[in-house]
């Protein structure tokens, strides 16, 4: 018999106090979901209506052919336009991608107290935090996800810190798709008509993470989120789905896939990568280009996994636009600040579409 959780206290500290995280929850064998996960019903995400964006994926080996230009101009256009596009032949084996689908699986089938033993407070390292939601203790409901967050400082402390179950795999993801997202940067910054030294490109990616996100069946999805409305606060993010989907993205403008407004799915290609355009690209490009606004939906029938790289400034770094596309536009739409700050506003508040993005316009100073 599955345990109650009416109390609400209860179900906090089984969750996330001790570990147990949503997977723990199912496993204990509730057969409804709990209040606490239930969505107001402007949140939820009616699957039935949405649109899946067919538009076909960017060919990244045609930028060493011909079709150079045209592969750029698709790139800027996503970037400009949806903030979400997916690659193929992108320099990731897809062997390596299988690989990291099946070690995700295995480190969240565990028991809970081995992934417990990550949980912030107690993690054996900084670099290390095995988590359940986004920010519980601000929520007004708990999203429907657990994850393993790794932060990269060197390939010797990743070997050294990361848990054994997914170390190698994902650092060898880091690692192979890194060359990847220095070419898009640069061909981003390149089409903003500027041109900048590449210690500057190097820092905008000079923190980087991954995540090892799990989404349990689970049997009410209707009522449920898997990751609420959100845009990304780094660079570009690099992102592996698994072959069940529910990756929803916002339309800003309208655009062949969708009026503005609209909820698109972002449907998985088998070997393609998605990639997004966060926050801090938004503020450099002066808001030429789009952080895509997104969300998770979950699944009755299959757990998911996905597994993002985020690209993000080091915290001591200072962001704001580019002078020279602040001289090309004629106005600075954002402020300049340390990312360390925007760091703090972003995880120290619920999901909650872009408004992380406030933080850095002029009158939030």
């Amino acid at each position: 018999m599955a345990p109650s959780f009416e109390d609400g206290n209860s179900l906090f500290h089984f969750v996330v106090r001790d570990g147990n995280g949503v997977k723990g929850l199912v496993d204990s064998g509730i057969s409804k979901v709990p209040d606490q996960y239930i969505q107001p019903q402007q949140e939820r995400i009616d699957n039935q209506n949405g649109i899946s964006h067919k538009l076909p994926p960017i060919d990244l080996s045609k930028l060493d052919g011909p079709n150079h230009d045209q592969v750029v101009e698709e790139i800027a256009s996503a970037a400009e336009k949806l903030g979400f596009f997916q690659v193929v032949n992108h320099g990731v084996p897809v062997e390596l991608l299988e690989s990291l689908k099946d070690v995700a699986h295995k480190f969240f089938a565990q028991p809970p107290e081995k992934k417990a033993i990550y949980c912030q407070g107690v993690s054996p390292s900084p670099y290390v935090k095995y988590g359940t939601s986004f920010v519980p203790e601000k929520e007004r409901a708990l999203e429907w996800k657990d994850y393993i967050n790794m932060v990269y400082t060197s390939d010797a402390d990743a070997l050294n810190h990361w848990p054994n179950e997914c170390k190698e795999v994902a650092l060898e993801f880091l690692n192979t798709s890194i060359k990847m997202v220095r070419k898009l940067v640069e061909i981003l910054i390149g089409k903003l008509g500027v041109t900048v030294e590449d210690s500057r490109i190097d820092a905008l990616t000079g923190f980087k993470m991954v995540n090892m996100n799990y989404y349990p069946a689970c049997p009410n999805p209707d009522l449920t989120v898997g990751v609420g409305r959100h845009s990304d606060m780094g660079t570009l993010t690099v992102l592996l789905q698994d072959g069940i989907g529910g990756l929803y993205v916002k339309v800003e403008e309208d655009i062949d896939a969708g009026k503005k407004g609209d909820w698109i799915e972002i449907p998985p290609i088998p070997g393609a990568l998605v990639i997004n355009v966060g926050d801090t690209l938004q503020v450099v490009s002066n808001g030429r280009y789009k952080s895509a606004e997104h969300r998770v939906r979950t699944t009755s029938t299959q757990s998911r996994v996905s597994i993002p790289i985020f690209t993000t400034p080091k915290p001591t770094e200072k962001i704001g636009p580019l002078p020279q596309v602040v001289e090309i536009d004629g106005v600075a739409r954002y402020r300049e600040f340390a990312f360390q700050e925007y760091m703090n506003n972003f995880f120290g508040n619920a999901h909650d579409g872009k408004k992380s993005l406030d933080f850095a316009k002029h009158d939030s100073a």
